[in-house]
């Protein structure tokens, strides 16, 4: 018989001991607790204040663009111009190291090679490797897939969870544990950390959900042994799918999404959750941790999941999905909070700092296409380039905005993973799984060129309180 408390009870579930909380019990609200519930913590703050006190809301302008924070020689997010204090918008462009992302990816698939590895190359040292650099490189990734029998005895057992994300961020913590020294912050160590999350995380990820699922359907997970000469990608769909049951074009694609989502500015909240914690000169594992709890977020990272759920539901109520005035009417209803999940939002459009175009919705929307066809959804990507084209007028419309709005990124990359196989729940971490190159390059910028801990100010606008005995409340 479990232990129970009010809301809080003890259970043993396949040999685990768990704590538990009880929602159903939480949510039985007595008087005594109700400011408990809805005091202060759930008050927003008079907007006025903001405004008095020239607060920067989410460490934005009043004009949207961000607050500039630090200085980088990582990337650069473009997607427009400052003439004379006024925004004005531009075509997006996405810089690496100097590189356009563009040109990385497209060299790469010219050459019918795998480019993430030679990104990551890019963003931890500042270069494009030499053809030894980057076969080195390759198999340093390759010499760490290999993971410790210590290790997998506590993995996934002790992080068993309904969130890959979450059980990421527990697979990393754990890696600590495993390290002979995992305070040192050398470049040297640094380094080598990021190299093992680097080759680790994209097993770790595709073993979760080969766990989670296999637990699901009472079975035993069958985890095929790793291949020290696969890519990143093979490496993934390894383990989801088989060691030949993929084709080289979709382990191509599915580089491609990786190399897109590998790094974004130092802006992107996942990213500055990554140097905040870094500039406390805090070990490496808790700061790659909180950068992947940052990127759970339907906020952020989280957001491809409802691009997915909404685009099902746009095709599941459309009935001619060549019709543009019955999809701009279903768009009309979602965007009144009429349909879908009542947001009143159009997931995978508009974006923070790109206006015009999202660069890598454009090239998400270039391979795409190919492979839509090939496997006869062609019908669906034209479902998805006609809400892309009727989304901002509609939206112009209803909510009467006068900013461009563009597609980003999400629209398309919710599609290109269904198209591969890859399960709703591995999005978001497979977007960990890249974005791991990019945290680990601005850790090391922060920890290395930065040297001051972030210490932004809030301002109190609070009033002095003068005490009461408890006898007299």
């Amino acid at each position: 018989m479990p232990y129970s408390t009010q809301n809080i009870y003890y259970r043993f579930d396949d040999q685990l001991s768990r704590l538990v909380i009880d929602y159903e019990a939480s949510r039985q609200i007595t008087p005594a607790s109700e400011r408990l519930y809805h005091g202060a913590v759930v008050r927003p703050l008079d907007e006025a204040l903001f405004q008095e006190h020239d607060v920067k809301r989410g460490l934005r302008n009043a004009d949207g663009s961000g607050v500039v924070a630090g200085l980088t020689l990582i990337s650069n997010v473009h997607g427009y111009n400052k003439v004379d204090g006024v925004v004005v918008p531009d075509e997006g462009k996405l810089t690496i190291r100097g590189y356009d992302i563009e040109d990385l990816i497209t060299n790469a698939q010219a050459e019918d090679r795998f480019g993430y590895e030679e990104l990551a190359y890019l963003l931890l040292t500042g270069s494009l490797p030499t053809i030894s650099e980057l076969a080195d490189f390759q198999e340093r990734l390759g010499a760490y897939r290999h993971i410790s029998e210590g290790y997998v005895s506590q993995f996934p057992i002790t992080t068993v969870s309904s969130s890959i994300m979450n059980v990421l961020m527990r697979a990393v913590l754990l890696l600590y544990a495993f390290d002979a020294d995992p305070d040192c912050i050398t470049p040297e160590h640094e380094i080598d950390v990021a190299i093992s999350l680097l080759s680790r995380l994209p097993r770790l990820a595709a073993m979760a959900h080969a766990f989670s699922a296999a637990r699901q359907e009472g079975r035993r997970a069958q985890i095929p042994i790793p291949d020290v000469n696969l890519s990143t990608a093979e490496t993934i769909l390894q383990v989801l799918r088989g060691n030949d049951s993929y084709t080289h074009e979709e382990a191509m694609l599915l580089d491609v999404m990786l190399m897109l989502h590998a790094e974004h500015g130092g802006g992107n909240n996942s990213t500055f959750s990554c140097r905040v914690l870094s500039s406390s000169a805090t070990d490496a594992y808790s700061a790659y941790a909180a950068a992947i709890g940052s990127l759970k977020g339907p906020r952020h990272g989280g957001a491809n999941n409802k691009v997915r759920g909404e685009q099902a539901d746009i095709a599941a109520h459309v009935k001619k999905w060549s019709n543009d005035d019955e999809l701009a009417s279903y768009l009309e209803k979602i965007l009144r909070r009429e349909a879908f999940d009542g947001s009143g939002l159009i997931y995978g459009m508009g974006h923070a700092v790109y206006t015009l175009s999202d660069p890598r919705a454009k090239l998400c929307k270039r391979y795409a296409r190919s492979l839509a066809d090939a496997k006869g959804l062609g019908d669906e990507f034209r479902l998805i380039e006609s809400v892309e084209r009727l989304a901002p007028e509609v939206m112009r419309s209803v909510l009467g905005t006068t900013k461009p709005i563009c597609a980003n990124i999400d629209l398309y990359s919710g599609f290109i993973y269904s198209m591969l196989g890859v399960p709703d729940t591995l999005v978001t971490p497979l977007f960990a799984v890249a974005r791991t190159a990019g945290w680990g390059a601005h850790r090391m910028e922060e920890l290395f060129g930065a040297h001051r801990i972030i210490r932004p100010a809030y301002v109190s606008v609070m009033n002095d309180m003068t005490y009461v005995p408890l006898s007299e409340r």
